[in-house]
């Protein structure tokens, strides 16, 4: 009759490593490198690894040790043991490492587990008590903070304003309904053709004057006419009052401000 004996699964060749030091008690710092390669040897030899990736961890960490055993039973040159670092260096901080990580994971596994019986019951504070704010002691709040201090915060609220800014929209004019339309001013003119036959220029505006724009739009739909045939323009002397007169008869102008409507 066969003896079954069970093996404990470790996650990996380090933990396995920390296993046998932990079992025999053996100091981390200094690892009896001849005795634990044996143990390691001797669990892996008995190890059923159908897992190929896993199984390399293990051979790998196998050679390992079977090479920081060797190194340590060469003997070392005299000039070289002064300056010679200790094999098992590399194989204590990683055994330190793991130990460290493995130990805050199970920290880690026994917070998540106390949370799951702490329960919070829903406030229920008086409305009149949570919205209560305690008076500002204003000479609390300034304690410190002289004049200087104050305009240096100014200058950088003034800054955050400035930088929201948009340099490119920020340069655009507003955009605003026209006063005085080409159209309107050709109606105008040629109603007053109709009344009189000849009038001065400066009479189409206000007596008060009108804007620029308003003398550019009256000159346009003067132009206009003069194109179309309805009025001719007339200039006495220079810089003087220019003369608009009625060049066409009634049913031109009847046609046009049909057109111009």
């Amino acid at each position: 009759m066969e003896l079954a004996v069970k093996l404990k699964v470790f996650e990996g060749p380090l933990d396995l490593l920390l296993h046998l030091i932990e079992k025999d008690k053996l100091d981390i710092y200094d690892i009896p490198i001849a005795e634990i390669t044996d143990q390691y040897m001797e669990y892996i030899s008995s190890m059923d690894m159908e897992d190929l990736d896993l199984a390399s961890e293990f051979l790998v960490m196998a050679a390992t040790l079977l090479d920081i055993k060797s190194r340590m039973l060469l003997p070392a040159d005299e000039e070289e043991e002064e300056e010679a670092k200790d094999p098992r260096e590399e194989l204590t901080r990683r055994l330190l490492e793991y130990k460290m990580f493995k130990e805050i994971s199970v920290t880690l596994q026994e917070r998540e587990q106390s949370a799951g019986f702490v329960f919070y019951r829903q406030e229920d504070i008086p409305e009149e008590v949570s919205r209560y704010r305690p008076p500002v002691d204003l000479d609390q709040l300034l304690e410190g903070i002289s004049l200087i201090r104050l305009n240096e915060i100014f200058q950088m609220v003034i800054k955050k304003q400035e930088d929201k800014i948009d340099p490119v929209r920020s340069r655009f004019g507003r955009i605003e309904k026209e006063p005085v339309r080409v159209e309107d001013k050709i109606t105008g003119i040629l109603a007053l053709c109709r009344e009189k036959k000849q009038f001065s220029f400066v009479s189409l505006f206000p007596e008060g004057g009108a804007e620029r724009f308003e003398v550019v739009v009256t000159f346009l739909a003067v132009l206009e006419l003069i194109k179309a045939g309805a009025v001719q323009l007339m200039q006495e002397e220079l810089f003087g009052d220019i003369l608009i007169r009625a060049a066409n008869t009634d049913d031109v102008l009847e046609r046009l401000e049909l057109e111009f409507q």
